[in-house]
């Protein structure tokens, strides 16, 4: 018995080595592509289809979606928590893809804009903008990198029994090795090998988890059966969680929200339209980024819809069940291989989304606001320099909010996630999009944006009246979506003339593809 037990960790932790491996030669292999600012932020703008497509995929699902996200809804709603991983791939990736692809890698590449922050201050001409984009996301990045060391950490806890702490250190020394290296390319090649993995993973693991229980039609006879305790009373309800939209369709609709739409506004998605070698590219980039999400958001959210199954899931005092212990319980029965590879698999999802966190907050914490607000006359050797001291900053300071929330009342993933999207995609879902299509949106509508999206989700978490950050969350971005027209209407118009030359040169070259790198 200790025989068996000894090689199958042995098997985990030759899986694990090998991964960790091959991520950091891919970091030293690459570099020679991040020699100068553009290079190591966007790749030179020289990224294909297959690299971009599997970079968006990788950074938009993470532990959050595979451990917080898909635990706690698949949980709340059952099977009709699938109904998000199909919004996050045709709302998430397909639409995003068609409706901003094209638009903003020609807009951005006309202004030469590298960051979100740099975008809005060239786009609506203000550089106050600028900076203040750049705190948001240097302030609100911090606890969405919080929430993915934490997933990671307690899959680790359950597989290898190595402490958070340590899980936690480990991960951020790695991000800031294979990152500061390579930088975007870095990133974006270890996406693709980190992406094939997560594809084979989740279908493998989905198969053994509904094999545990007897195949589909047997675990979904086993669902129907389970009672919904959130309503009460009606508790006794047969079927719930097997029916078309689930216990509570208004709140499924809300993280159908801000997991879908929301990416739209976050800036280190935006960040892979800007780098994609052509707009041939893109459309080739939007078939294979939804098929990948189909099967990692789809699959996720599908396993998870089975989570009232398990057994050894924890709970609280209270007798409420801590969510992020839901995934980690199917798997626990598992044979190591298989374990193995689940933990190879969210670590993947996880450090390609840390490694552009990281990058995003580092890259734009450099480029607008230091380049030329409190250093002048910052060359391009200067910034790289930042951004890579940055890259280990940054990460330090979420390993560390990370180890502190450990111990705080704010143990589920999910919560930290829907403040730091709520913040991010509330502030910049609206001026980014009508950024792209409409002349008429002024410096004042983004400004009111960003404190409306600012002030609500800080006075929430601070106040509580509303009792979701989901619901929050949501609401902050659909009502930037109307605030912006709104009062663009009635706040000083644009230079006309300025917007003119701005949308014929942008888009000049959009339909024929010869938008290229310089």
């Amino acid at each position: 018995m200790r025989a068996g037990k000894g090689m199958g960790m042995f098997l985990k932790i030759l899986m694990m080595a090998a991964f960790l491996a091959v991520t950091v030669y891919i970091g030293f292999r690459v570099r020679r592509h991040a020699r100068d600012v553009d290079g190591f932020v966007l790749g030179g703008r020289r990224v294909g289809p297959w690299l971009s497509a599997f970079a968006y995929g990788t950074t938009y699902f993470s532990a959050v979606v595979f451990i917080g996200y898909a635990g706690q809804f698949g949980w709340k709603y059952g099977m009709a928590a699938l109904w998000i991983g199909l919004g996050n791939a045709f709302i998430g990736s397909l639409l995003a893809w068609y409706v901003l692809g094209a638009r903003a890698r020609a807009m951005t590449h006309y202004l030469r804009a590298r960051t979100m922050p740099e975008f809005f201050g060239a786009r609506f001409g203000s550089p106050g903008l600028r900076v203040a984009a750049a705190a948001i996301i240097f302030v609100f990045l911090i606890p969405y990198t919080a929430s993915v060391y934490n997933g990671l950490s307690r899959l680790f806890d359950m597989a290898f029994g190595v402490p958070y702490e340590w899980c936690v250190i480990g991960m951020a020394l790695l991000t800031c090795v294979y990152v500061a290296l390579g930088g975007y390319m870095a990133t974006a090649v270890n996406d693709f090998v980190q992406g094939l993995i997560m594809l084979f993973g989740i279908v493998a693991v989905i198969a053994a988890a509904l094999a545990g229980h007897g195949g589909y039609t047997s675990a979904v006879a086993a669902l129907s059966r389970v009672p919904n305790d959130a309503l009460g009373a009606a508790g006794e309800i047969q079927g719930v969680f097997v029916s078309l939209f689930g216990p509570d369709p208004f709140d499924l609709a809300c993280v159908l929200v801000l997991t879908s739409l929301g990416v739209w506004g976050l800036p280190q998605m935006a960040q892979k339209f800007y780098a994609i070698q052509s707009s041939d590219a893109i459309k080739r980039g939007a078939v294979i980024s939804t098929f990948f999400a189909l099967v990692v958001s789809g699959g996720s959210y599908f396993l998870g819809g089975f989570g009232r199954l398990a057994s050894g899931v924890s709970y609280t005092e209270t007798g409420a069940p801590v969510y992020d212990s839901v995934i980690p319980a199917m798997l626990a029965g598992m044979p190591d291989m298989l374990v193995g590879l689940t933990v190879v698999l969210v670590l993947s999802a996880s450090m390609s989304t840390l490694s552009s966190l990281v990058l995003t907050s580092s890259s734009t914490l450099t480029i607008d606001f230091f380049k030329d607000t409190l250093i002048k006359d910052m060359n391009s050797r200067m910034q790289l320099l930042s951004i890579r001291a940055l890259i280990v900053v940054f990460a330090a300071i979420s390993a560390g909010i990370a180890l502190a929330q450990y111990n705080s009342p704010v143990t589920f993933i999910a919560q930290l996630m829907a403040i730091s999207w709520g913040a991010l995609a509330g502030s910049f879902l609206a001026p980014f999009l009508y950024g792209l299509y409409w002349r008429g949106v002024t410096a004042a509508s983004v400004w009111a944006c960003f404190a409306f999206a600012l002030v609500l989700m800080g006075s929430n978490m601070a106040l509580g009246y509303i009792a979701s950050p989901i619901h929050a969350g949501a609401l902050a971005m659909l009502a930037g979506l109307v605030l912006v027209p709104l009062l663009s209407r009635f706040t000083p118009r644009p230079n006309a003339k300025k917007m003119e030359v701005l949308f014929h040169q942008a888009y000049l070259n959009l339909h024929d593809n010869k938008i290229d790198a310089d």
